[in-house]
């Protein structure tokens, strides 16, 4: 009758074994399946490739989701401007953005607007700028994901974006005009 126990208790804890495998493969899929975006969002953030390597491995260490990854990415790299970069963190406001029309979104990309001339449009933007554009435009998040990700209403999220497509706007019709 021993016997019997210990080969089922034996046979249980194999399968709890078995079990806790699959959940920790289907975790390792999932966030893998994540790290990309995860470290996009980090090196448009810190702007440099070893740090954002470094921000999503302490973040990766940490979640088990997309959304949740990224908010701790961003998290991560918040705490790590505030700590080496404090300077980056600042938002001015911009007098001109604010006043008279400019061109539409439309009327740069027709005027074939280059990557290299948007990258460093992208990294001219503040880092909350910046972050709503890169979660909505290049990751494909809702607005109500961001505000998740970000912990900012909906409505930041907007502004956020506009004033940030305003300014690349201003970015690109600038540089449009030195060339």
């Amino acid at each position: 009758m021993d016997s019997v126990l210990s080969v089922t208790a034996q046979c249980k804890q194999r399968e709890t074994q078995v079990q806790a495998q699959s959940e920790s493969s289907r975790f390792e899929q999932t966030m893998l399946s994540h790290l990309d975006a995860a470290y996009n969002l980090a090196r448009w953030l810190t702007r440099n490739d070893t740090d954002a390597e470094d921000v999503v491995q302490e973040a990766y260490l940490r979640d088990n989701s997309r959304a949740w990854l990224l908010k701790i990415v961003r998290n991560s790299c918040y705490t790590w401007l505030q700590q080496n970069r404090v300077h980056e963190l600042a938002t001015e406001f911009d007098e001109q953005l604010h006043s008279g029309e400019s061109e539409t979104p439309e009327i740069l990309v027709l005027d074939n607007i280059t990557r290299h001339w948007l990258k460093h449009a992208l990294e001219a933007l503040p880092p909350e700028f910046r972050e709503a554009v890169i979660l909505r435009e290049l990751e494909g998040f809702s607005y109500k994901e961001i505000a998740s990700i970000t912990e900012v209403p909906v409505g930041t999220v907007m502004s956020r974006l506009a004033r940030a497509r305003k300014r690349l706007q201003q970015y690109l019709a600038d540089d449009k005009k030195e060339r």
